[in-house]
């Protein structure tokens, strides 16, 4: 079991910890509901150093991001981040990533904690083209900041005027004294704030500076249990839940990252399988009655016939009802279909609803 550079920290905050993706990580503080509501409302703070970060540099980097990546990469500048998954030959998804174009012939690649060796070598295996690539996830570590009062809060530590970030945008700049660090606002929680990329040699120096210049807005650190409630609310896909080896992108929802203006590693399948129409889609539901729908129970019609499987379920804090993603037959799949969640021997019903559950 890996420790992230702050693991110490948070056992000192009385962190619960719990293993995720190869990592010791802190669940939860004072509670899934408060910490939930502190993000949504003021500021939290997320230690999510487990996440991957792959440096590619070179003429050809673009090509080798293009040819790995679904979305179209060509359409970045530096300073812009772009979210995209990487499509296996099976019609499936290696993994969702963010990629930040740094400068000219150099870029960021931000991947998932449980997928970073599969990632490396997936992208390495294409790598035909002499990119320069480092993984430097080890080195680095990651705060998400997040909530509506983080610009505020955090303004006093950079020189950047934070409010100039906008969604999916990032700056290269100092921050809590420490140069060079990369500011993006890539949230994973729908409630705006910041993520912030340091050396782990420089992450409890800026931890302690975050809570001090936060403490007039009620900052606190956040497990991520919240943050699984918070993206969920939001209806964004968690790799390894709603998607993995065996979704396409585009029975996941994906299709606005899924662009047939260029080539890439299974884009003809994927081509096809848009022009035939794909047979299950990945649909946000509530539940009409009181329960809560987990992960792998079974979804079901009127008549009790199997129809899909819930990927990911919770008890929404803001809602107060159980909310779910799951995959339903196409027929299923539309607006305000009614459904139903096998929950042990209670069929409880449902209702497939737009996103986001959470409209803020």
């Amino acid at each position: 079991m890996k420790n992230t550079a702050l693991s110490h920290v948070h056992e000192a905050l009385g962190a619960k910890m719990v293993p995720f993706a190869g990592y010791n990580m802190p669940v939860q503080y004072e509670g899934v509901t408060i910490e939930h509501e502190t993000v949504r409302k003021g500021v939290g703070v997320f230690d999510v150093s487990h996440m991957g970060e792959f440096f590619l540099k070179g003429e050809n980097a673009l090509a080798l991001i293009q040819k790995i990546s679904s979305n179209d990469a060509s359409k970045l500048v530096p300073g812009k981040a772009q979210y995209s998954c990487m499509p296996n030959a099976d019609g499936g998804i290696v993994d969702d990533l963010i990629i930040y174009m740094i400068a000219e012939n150099e870029y960021m690649l931000v991947v998932n904690a449980s997928n970073i060796e599969k990632d490396w070598n997936w992208i390495s295996q294409h790598n035909d083209l002499n990119v320069d690539m480092e993984n430097r996830s080890e080195d680095w570590s990651l705060l998400a900041i997040q909530g509506p009062k983080a610009a505020e809060a955090m303004q006093s530590l950079t020189s950047v005027d934070l409010s100039t970030i906008k969604f999916y945008t990032f700056e290269v700049t100092d921050f809590a004294g420490i140069p060079n660090v990369v500011v993006s606002a890539t949230g994973y929680t729908g409630s705006g704030g910041f993520e912030v990329y340091v050396k782990n040699e420089d992450v409890e120096q800026l931890w302690n500076k975050v809570f001090e210049a936060g403490k007039d807005w009620g900052i606190k650190p956040i497990g991520l249990a919240a943050r699984d409630t918070l993206r969920l609310e939001m209806g964004y896909c968690l790799y390894g839940n709603d998607i993995d080896d065996t979704t396409s992108p585009l029975e996941a929802g994906l299709g606005w990252i899924t662009k047939f203006t260029k080539d890439f590693v299974n884009a003809e399948a994927l081509k096809a399988q848009k022009e035939a129409g794909v047979t299950r889609k990945l649909v946000a539901f509530e539940l009409t009655e009181r329960g809560v729908p987990r992960h792998d129970y079974e979804i079901v019609d009127a008549d009790g016939n199997n129809i899909g499987r819930v990927t990911s379920g919770t008890m929404s804090p803001s809602l107060g009802k159980g909310i779910g993603l799951g995959y339903v037959t196409i027929e299923n799949s539309k607006i305000d279909s009614e459904i139903f969640i096998q929950v042990r021997k209670k069929q409880l019903s449902a209702k497939v609803v737009k996103l986001p559950f959470y409209k803020g």
